[in-house]
């Protein structure tokens, strides 16, 4: 199913399929533990296909998240909530610039969802223009 469609409701149903176990002891089992195993790795395929292939699609990457965090909440003792919300994004507040009719500027208020990954992406950006920056004042300098 997952080589006709990338939704992201057919990630999580995989997932949660490959996260039922059989066992209904209070028991850890081996088989428990396989199990989380391999949903951890199908939510981890489905992050990073959202993440790489398709970044405009914030809000699934968003919804997947969540139940990826749900899933790991039900877990108990063997969830690694932490990690799934290491990777949770930061909603910030943004003004862009929106003509009127009558060719004055008003702006509009709107939501953007800014991921982990992307904020270190920005932060590099920046370092890499100070030093280039830095770089040329140096070599005007001799």
């Amino acid at each position: 199913l997952l080589d006709r469609t990338k939704h992201y409701k057919v990630w999580i149903s995989f997932a949660k399929f490959e996260a039922e176990h059989s066992d209904e002891d209070d028991v850890i089992t081996e088989h428990k533990r396989d199990c989380i195993r391999r949903a951890r790795a199908i939510f981890d395929r489905a992050y990073t296909y959202y993440k790489d292939s398709t970044p405009n699609l914030k809000e699934e990457r968003v919804m997947l998240l969540e139940e990826w965090l749900n899933l790991e909440a039900s877990f108990g003792t063997l969830g690694d909530v932490k990690t799934v919300q290491s990777k949770l994004p930061k909603k910030l507040k943004k003004r862009k610039p929106v003509m009127r009719y009558d060719g004055s500027t008003e702006y509009v208020e709107y939501i953007d969802l800014c991921f982990p990954e992307e904020l270190q992406k920005t932060n590099l950006k920046i370092l890499e223009a100070a030093y280039k920056w830095k770089k040329q004042k140096v070599a005007a300098c001799f």
